[in-house]
């Protein structure tokens, strides 16, 4: 296909910032339509990013358009109720992170995907920013060479901080009110209490759960969780011990997230900007001492000027056109909420 055709469910703070006015710029992309249950902001959208068609909302949508993908920005808490809707139009979705807010509600997205022979790529932009992905491609070329001996160690840091580093200059908005909306029912298997720590860990740190995964290359289990809630603290399938530390300080003006990926004689460290800044990718650095009386190298380069969110972008219509696949699907998302179920209720027990 030469323009992917995309059409939007929902067009709130991150559906226009983070994702709509990334696909309108991009030539080999065509937004056709978008359903808001807003109609002055829906207009308002619409005629900015160059969208033909408005909808009341993704029924409305659906009846009419033939999209060749969805893009649904929604709270995390209703996609059980939408997503499993939404999967039998058999069209690719990509969604903002997580999956969904309990495991059971995960488990019915997942089991809807296949049942109508589709695919959801979950938005964990930070494995599209430039420096995560040429990371992760030297990591693998470390593994199957062993020149630095075995990977030995991964830690990620993320304090909070200034996540939208001037993002939503741009954001369109509306003060008229949003109807009723259905959101899914809480877990069976968690009190009132514990589903809020839950809920909470998995809007802020999910991204931190998964970028995880993906820099050891295997799964792991959650292993510890301090009761001051700053250590999570898991080991791979392999034995590589994983820390994330979480809320150790706070930065009020920026964004202080990075990576560390330890083998026996180098490491990779990768520094990300916050979520939705424009046009800054991360930095990468790699350190290596072979030893034997090599001199030690360090080296970093220079990543191009594209954001994760836009390159996130590009890597969706490149799974839509079969060219790649999607960097996370469902069925590894679902994995996500289980290591943070464990944790949860680690943390319980330990407080």
């Amino acid at each position: 296909m030469d323009r992917v055709k995309l059409a939007f469910v929902g067009t709130g703070s991150m559906g226009q910032c983070a994702h709509l006015k990334h696909y309108a710029a991009l030539p080999d992309c065509e937004v056709i339509a978008l359903a808001e249950l807003r109609p002055g902001l829906a207009a308002q959208v619409a005629a900015r990013y160059g969208v033909p068609r408005v909808y009341a909302d993704h029924r409305d949508l659906l009846d009419h358009e033939r999209p060749d993908a969805l893009v649904c920005i929604q709270p995390f808490t209703r996609h059980g109720v939408l997503l499993t809707e939404l999967a039998e139009a058999g069209l690719p979705i990509l969604i903002e992170k997580p999956l969904a807010s309990s495991v059971e509600q995960a488990e019915r997205i997942v089991a809807a995907t296949e049942g109508n022979k589709t695919w959801i790529m979950v938005g964990y932009h930070k494995r599209s920013d430039p420096a995560t992905m040429r990371a992760v491609e030297e990591i693998a070329r470390l593994k199957a060479t062993g020149e630095l001996g075995r990977m030995t160690y991964v830690r990620i840091a993320m304090p909070p901080g200034d996540w939208i580093a001037g993002g939503f200059v741009d954001l369109l908005r509306s003060d008229e009110a949003l109807p009723p909306l259905q959101s899914d029912p809480p877990p069976g298997d968690m009190t009132p209490d514990q589903f809020a720590d839950y809920v909470r860990f998995v809007n802020y740190y999910i991204h931190q759960v998964n970028l995880l995964r993906y820099l050891l290359g295997e799964d792991y289990e959650a292993t510890h969780a301090d009761p001051a809630g700053v250590l999570f603290v898991a080991r791979s399938a392999g034995g590589v011990p994983g820390l994330i530390e979480m809320q150790a300080f706070s930065s009020s003006r920026d964004w202080q997230e990075v990576a560390l990926v330890c083998f026996e004689r180098g490491w990779i460290r990768v520094e990300l900007p916050a979520p939705v800044v424009l046009n800054q990718a991360g930095r990468v650095t790699f350190f290596r001492d072979p030893g034997g009386g090599a001199e030690p190298v360090t080296v970093a380069p220079v990543m191009p000027p594209v954001g994760a969110m836009r390159q996130q972008a590009s890597n969706y219509l490149q799974a839509i056109r079969g060219e790649a696949p999607a960097p996370c699907q469902a069925p590894e998302a679902l994995r996500d909420l289980i290591v943070a179920r464990d944790y949860v209720r680690l943390f319980w027990t330990a407080k």
